[in-house]
């Protein structure tokens, strides 16, 4: 079992060293981004993908995904937020993307928690006013 980490951030500069050590600690996997919306699962998933020298990344909020393809990993990146059932996940066939090999980030994952398998890494972020909080 993975011991848990939590990094504190105070700036946006402070994810390159804490995607750094995520990227140790992580070569592939299903990572659930919870967090009150504003407090940078966006960014910190930006933050990851610039790591592994992805480029050109941004929101997928009105696609629901984005798919991120490096030259040794893929990334996809999900903002569920808009989907209120598992029936509407099953629509859009997010059950094929279980399926892939790479890194899958899974924004607001609530409504398809039952359809992931064992072993996905939850990656919480909290704000502090003057800071953030970010455990996996």
């Amino acid at each position: 079992m993975i011991e848990r980490q939590s990094f504190e951030s105070k700036s946006i500069e402070d994810l390159s060293a804490i995607a750094d050590v995520f990227l140790k600690k992580y070569s592939s996997g299903i990572f659930l981004l919870k967090g009150e919306m504003g407090v940078g699962k966006t960014t910190l998933v930006k933050a990851i993908c610039k790591a592994l020298g992805l480029k050109d990344t941004s929101s997928p909020t009105f696609s629901l995904v984005n798919h991120y393809l490096g030259d040794k990993t893929s990334v996809y990146h999900f903002d569920l937020y808009r989907l209120k059932s598992l029936e509407e996940a099953l629509d859009v066939g997010f059950e094929e993307y279980l399926e892939k090999q790479g890194y899958l980030f899974i924004e607001w994952p609530d409504v398809i928690e039952p359809l992931l398998p064992a072993g996905f890494v939850t990656i919480s972020i909290l704000d502090n006013e003057a800071h953030r909080i970010i455990s996996f």
